[in-house]
């Protein structure tokens, strides 16, 4: 069963209280005004994958007009994301939509070339998507509390494509590839990203990518070329900050205020990053002896 709860009057109510016609919904919705009118008397339900579609063109929350009920599974998170069980097959590359349809009904797990795809696609992370294909299975999984979601029991990002993800979700405006690609190419002075780039480098599907790039991509996610080093020493650094990061911003929640890294210390700590790779580089350990 879906985990959005449809009612045709809340339905009815909102298109009027937006001054739209059921012609109107239809258009935005892809449907007959038929079709509406037999959503609004309760002759039918729209399918879930429709829910995103009206509450966009009735300019509503989504889970204002369709309030969850218990934490999603994979076909919630699918619906939610506007797609259809057969849209699925283009986003896994598959011929059919067999992987995810036997996912959602329990019968047998994603393969993990399957997950960052539609993660993404979906809007969640990899995390995410596997807490939802437990549900799907049968399984109650909880969603992490805030501290957790701060950072604190996640997993830390270590691919080039988790980093990115994790990144914009730090910054404080949604972003979509095109945007990132034109961002970083304004600040780094140079046309080295494009939306398609993004897309592959944010998915997995490309799993590299040039120093140019790289800093073209950090320019636009407000952080440092060096988050992208695969150094052993960096990377416990930048783990370490994340967590910092992640714990400070847990209290802050519980605290009611709005608190992240000072400057300062975000300055110590980069610089603390930035020592760690020439040590690297120059053939030295942590310690600063070869």
């Amino acid at each position: 069963m879906p985990a959005r709860r449809f009612a045709p009057e809340r339905l009815l109510l909102t298109r009027r209280e937006a001054r739209l016609k059921q012609a109107d919904v239809a258009d935005g919705v892809g449907v007959t005004a038929a079709r509406v009118s037999a959503w609004e008397t309760g002759r039918s339900v729209p399918d879930p994958e429709k829910f995103p579609s009206l509450a966009r063109v009735l300019d509503c929350g989504l889970d204002e007009l369709f309030p969850r009920e218990g934490a999603p599974d994979l076909a919630d998170l699918r619906a939610d994301a506007g797609y259809s069980q057969t849209a699925t097959k283009d986003l896994t590359g598959t011929r059919s939509a067999g992987p995810v349809a036997a996912a959602e009904t329990g019968q047998r797990r994603l393969a993990e070339e399957y997950r960052a795809p539609l993660a993404a696609a979906y809007g969640v992370s990899v995390e995410q998507l596997l807490r939802a294909q437990e549900r799907s299975f049968g399984i109650d999984v909880p969603e992490p509390g805030d501290g957790e979601r701060a950072g604190l029991d996640d997993p830390l990002p270590e691919t080039l494509a988790e980093k990115i993800t994790y990144l914009l979700g730090r910054l404080s405006e949604d972003l979509s590839d095109q945007q990132v690609a034109a961002r970083g190419n304004v600040r780094a002075g140079v046309e080295v990203l494009n939306a398609h780039l993004v897309y592959e480098l944010r998915t997995g599907r490309v799993t590299h990518a040039s120093q140019d790039v790289l800093s073209a991509l950090a320019e636009a996610l407000d952080t440092t070329p060096v988050i992208w080093s695969q150094d052993a020493d960096v990377q416990r650094i930048l783990s370490e900050t994340m967590l910092l990061s992640g714990q400070i911003a847990a209290i802050a929640a519980r605290g009611g205020e709005q608190k992240g890294l000072s400057a300062d210390l975000l300055d110590f700590i980069l610089h603390e990053v930035d020592k760690a790779r020439v040590e690297t580089q120059d053939g030295e350990g942590p310690t600063g002896r070869r």
